[in-house]
């Protein structure tokens, strides 16, 4: 049985999925926290494709902190620059924007990502 942490979570999550979707132009930038690792993923909604995706297991972190979260964050806008990729919708997944999930996106935007 799930604990109401996580319903909470996925109820938060539906909610802001119910209002973002991400497109060609302007494709979201989704975050997943589990307790080994922060995943990053750049999603174009409207085709179903993941465009560019980043973890902390992908640049050899095996702790998770806030220093490994912002390196996966830059990690990712350096990728979605090579594919030509500049602005992005941010879509926390129904985590709090603080921490880890702050530093991603304050690494992101450090990399030249735009949301």
């Amino acid at each position: 049985m799930a604990s109401k942490k996580v319903n909470r979570r996925q109820r938060i999550r539906h909610g802001i999925r119910s209002r973002i979707s991400g497109t060609a132009e302007r494709p979201r930038l989704s975050v997943f926290k589990s307790n080994k690792a922060i995943y990053a993923q750049i999603i174009d909604d409207v085709n179903g494709h993941t465009l560019v995706a980043s973890s902390s297991r992908e640049i050899g972190k095996t702790a998770l902190n806030i220093d490994s979260a912002k390196e996966v964050g830059k990690k990712l806008a350096e990728k979605a620059s090579a594919n030509g990729l500049e602005s992005v919708i941010f879509d926390r997944g129904g985590y709090v924007y603080h921490g880890k999930v702050k530093a991603l996106a304050d690494g992101a935007r450090e990399g030249g990502l735009k949301f």
